[in-house]
């Protein structure tokens, strides 16, 4: 296959680094910071200096629309009847009742204005008190309406045949496609994400220790694996052991099997797999002892946050800020995490089980975010949401179904907080046509049951995430392919939510 932008700075870079990794791979992030000698820094940052970017992914689709919650009248009717409100504006079908939104009401600083040029107001689902008064007290922001696109689509293109000219991301609707695409922007089956392109950016600062450049503590995930940048994971309880070479370990109820392991590994091999193999294998026994040991150093002064318990999402973040603490030990200037929480894939039981997911998120970012100003490194680390799509306005009885374009919050210090960005999409799931056969304007903006059309691209949000990072804008398009398809005044590459 071959390389989207061939004579890219990125291209040779990459394929620059790739030969010295081929005559050094003993001792791979050398080799890459060697090699990253010889070219621009992607980053210029003054000694001591720190960001991080943690990627907060919801697995399943976020339903968007009892999310961020219409709240002006108009909207809010809007709403409720297509979600099948109760008279009154009173909770039913899987309409939130009016009067449960008002404690989460947003105040921004400058009211949203929707598609058609209409002022709007949100508020927050009723379980996410917490996430409302970050934004409100200007340490958040919300993102409207954005998704994948491969270039900008309207509705009419949308439904043409010309694949060409107006193509659609891949595998629309699909699960484990789309947060693939999330990710990486492309379908499931890509080896390489757009936070691992960040971290191969930031390598030759993490001169220590390139090995924590992105960090997941949330399993296996292609986010986080980069052309050079290898994600390493961690548990909530802290590095991963290889047990089985633990000094003291009893293998097989014998602890002279440990002890051959030890040896074994530390030999070198006259196969060349067996030898790289070790090298692995003795690298993740050597960082896991790095890891634990810069916790180790950080328990002796805990974090005085408390995070609340019973939450998954709040244990991964809590040892992300962990592992930021630990920063200094573990030789990183800039940094790369994931966590996640799983369960949004709502198709029934929406209005039971939304709420509780909600909270999760809600309590368990503005946790992080008083960590990090404990820390007193709130403008240094911001945190974002993702989810695989939105779902549909329409109900499907019990819950909604898979869409596309969705709501998503940014959290941090730096970021231009108590703001929406993007356009807002009108309430409508309606198919109606003008004489010409044109959809109306209400309904430009949804492509069925209304399932947003996004107006903002992941390539969009994620490059005013990336250029915050770091990340130069000449290097921008070797991280987000379909970038080149964006930056008019419709569609620019800086959102603006990042000061």
């Amino acid at each position: 296959m071959s390389h989207p932008y061939p004579h890219s700075p990125d291209r040779r870079s990459f394929l620059r680094r790739t030969g010295q990794l081929a005559l050094g791979s003993a001792a791979w992030p050398l080799a890459i910071n060697l090699a990253a000698l010889g070219e621009a820094a992607a980053f210029e940052a003054s000694p001591g200096d720190y960001k991080a970017l943690v990627c907060v992914f919801l697995y399943g689709g976020n339903d968007h629309a009892n999310t961020v919650v219409p709240f002006d009248a108009a909207a809010y009717d809007q709403y409720s009847t297509i979600r099948g409100g109760g008279a009154g504006r009173s909770a039913g079908g899987i309409a939130l009742a009016y009067d449960a939104l008002a404690a989460t009401a947003l105040t921004p600083a400058s009211a949203p204005v929707d598609a058609l040029g209409v002022p709007r107001q949100f508020a927050l689902h009723p379980s996410m008190a917490a996430l409302a008064g970050l934004f409100n007290a200007g340490q958040a922001a919300v993102q409207l309406n954005v998704g994948p696109l491969v270039k900008p689509l309207t509705r009419a293109q949308y439904l043409s045949t010309d694949r060409t000219n107006f193509p659609r991301p891949p595998q629309l609707f699909s699960h484990n496609d789309q947060q693939s695409v999330w990710q990486s922007s492309s379908p499931e089956g890509s080896t390489v994400g757009w936070g691992g392109k960040v971290g191969d950016r930031a390598l030759d600062l993490n001169t220590a220790s390139a090995s924590f450049t992105c960090m997941s503590v949330t399993g296996n995930a292609v986010y986080l694996s980069g052309d050079s940048a290898l994600q390493y994971q961690v548990s909530t309880g802290g590095a991963i052991k290889v047990n089985a070479a633990v000094q003291g370990a009893s293998v097989y109820g014998s602890t002279a099997v440990s002890a051959a392991m030890r040896s074994l590994i530390a030999q070198v091999r006259p196969h060349t797999l067996e030898n790289e193999y070790t090298k692995v294998t003795a690298r993740a026994i050597n960082a896991e002892g790095v890891v634990t040991a810069a916790l180790a150093q950080g328990a002796a002064t805990p974090l005085a946050t408390v995070f609340p318990s019973g939450n998954t999402l709040a244990d991964q973040l809590r040892m992300v800020a962990r592992l930021i603490q630990g920063r200094n030990a573990l030789g990183v200037r800039r940094q790369v995490f994931l966590v996640s929480l799983g369960g949004f894939d709502l198709h029934d039981n929406l209005i039971r089980d939304h709420g509780g997911l909600l909270g999760k998120v809600s309590d368990a970012m503005k946790a992080f975010y008083d960590a990090t100003v404990e820390l007193g490194l709130a403008q240094q680390v911001t945190a974002f949401t993702a989810s695989d799509f939105g779902r549909t306005l329409a109900s499907n009885g019990d819950g909604s179904d898979h869409g596309w374009g969705s709501h998503h919050f940014v959290v941090g210090g730096a970021v231009r907080g108590q703001r929406f960005y993007g356009t807002a999409p009108p309430i409508s799931v309606a198919d109606t046509k003008d004489s010409a056969g044109n959809y109306l304007p209400a309904n430009q903006w949804h492509v069925g049951q209304g399932r947003l059309l996004p107006s903002t691209s992941v390539d969009q949000y994620a490059a005013t995430l990336a250029r915050w990072f770091g990340v130069s804008s000449a290097e921008l398009p070797g991280v987000l392919p379909n970038l080149v398809n964006f930056g008019t005044p419709a569609y620019p590459l800086d959102l603006g939510f990042m000061a």
